[in-house]
């Protein structure tokens, strides 16, 4: 195997002086913008008053898609539907390696509810419990669960160019123990908590701990992250389905911090965060979409006695009305463009006659509000 130079990395070596790793980044005006829709998304998801059975659902729903995107950037052939049926018991048919992939992400997802409350600060033992469940049954067992003692090298299939040179084995213990001792650290724990799990997901790929199930682990190890620093939003979202979508962009982001050092502690990890914290931004906010559509109708239950069916364009008018209070012709223009005032007047009556709304007023000038 070749060995790639690297300089001293997080410790040196030669003075047997530890340097507690300090990562390096500064706070665009982009990735403030994304902290501030996921901390947004989060307020919406974490009040709304939605019913046992939806938030059990959409659990289920995010754990399917974590589970299938999560092994599926990693290769793994199975469709949507053939994971999904694997993790409900059923028989497929299909190479051993992808059905057990699946099977072992299923229960680590079920080992982060477990870790989540184990103790306060992160552990090497965690980061290899969640590695031994990432791969049982595919790697040798004497590898499972134990960090690399051998160089690895990833070549690009086609031209055999090396593409990612990790850190040798032998500073692999110290820089996983430096990276946590700051993760513990009082710096660390003032660190925005999705900034964190940025931070934490970008460094331990960069020390690739492990001969195989880097990716799948360091995602899962990222989410542990988030549940317990309360970004979990109840469990209903999928990161990993945001990078499977496009996983040119999420390697790229990786490779432009990759190319700046061979020093891992050198790197400005701003570009790597950036595309983190829009990833997560993406994914809260669809999540919020969905959860306002379903507290908006749970609200609605409560008020009318009974499920009502609201066309896509009620639905914003009902949600503008919401957070605004009221809303007059002019504001529902806006909201719905491209729609003759005809139309919406005909969408405002049904809901006034579905008992959802009133009308204040008989003029062109009146005002539409929630029902009370």
């Amino acid at each position: 195997m070749e060995t790639p130079k690297h300089s001293c990395n997080f410790r040196k070596f030669c003075n047997n002086w530890l340097i507690m790793y300090a990562p390096r980044y500064f706070i665009s005006n982009s990735i403030l913008t994304n902290i501030g829709q996921v901390e947004a998304a989060r307020e919406v998801v974490d009040n709304a008053p939605i019913v046992p059975q939806y938030e059990k659902q959409f659990q289920s729903d995010a754990i399917m898609r974590t589970v299938y995107h999560g092994t599926h950037i990693e290769g793994n052939d199975l469709t949507f539907d053939q994971a999904k049926q694997v993790m409900e018991g059923q028989q497929v048919f299909a190479r051993e390696r992808d059905i057990q992939e699946v099977i072992n992400y299923r229960n680590v997802m079920a080992i982060l509810d477990d870790l989540v409350n184990k103790r306060a600060g992160y552990t090497l033992d965690d980061l290899l419990e969640i590695h031994r469940a990432t791969v049982d049954k595919i790697i040798a067992p004497d590898k499972a669960g134990f960090l690399r003692t051998t160089q690895v090298i990833i070549r690009e299939e086609e031209s055999g160019k090396v593409i990612f040179s990790p850190p040798p084995a032998v500073e692999v213990p110290f820089l996983i123990n430096d990276y946590l001792a700051w993760l513990n650290s009082q710096e660390g724990q003032k660190t925005h908590p999705v900034i964190r799990a940025a931070i934490t997901h970008y460094v331990l790929v960069a020390i690739h701990p492990f001969v195989e199930g880097n990716g799948r682990t360091v995602r899962a190890f990222t989410i542990l992250l988030m549940m317990k620093d309360g970004y979990d939003v109840k469990r209903f979202f999928a990161l990993e389905e945001y990078f499977d979508q496009d996983l040119e962009a999420y390697y790229q982001a990786f490779s432009l911090v990759d190319t700046q050092s061979p020093d891992i502690s050198q790197r400005d990890l701003t570009v790597w965060i950036d595309y983190f914290t829009k990833s997560m931004a993406v994914e809260f906010t669809k999540i919020k979409e969905k959860v306002r559509k379903l507290s908006m109708d749970s609200r609605l239950r409560l008020k009318i006695g009974e499920q009502v069916a609201l066309s896509a364009r009620q639905v914003k008018i009902v949600e503008y009305l919401t957070d605004n209070g009221h809303g007059v012709m002019k504001d529902l223009n806006d909201i719905i463009p491209m729609v003759s005032e005809d139309t919406i007047l005909r969408d405002l009556k049904d809901l006034q006659n579905k008992g959802i709304i009133e009308k204040e007023g008989s003029t062109k000038a009146a005002r539409y509000v929630l029902r009370h």
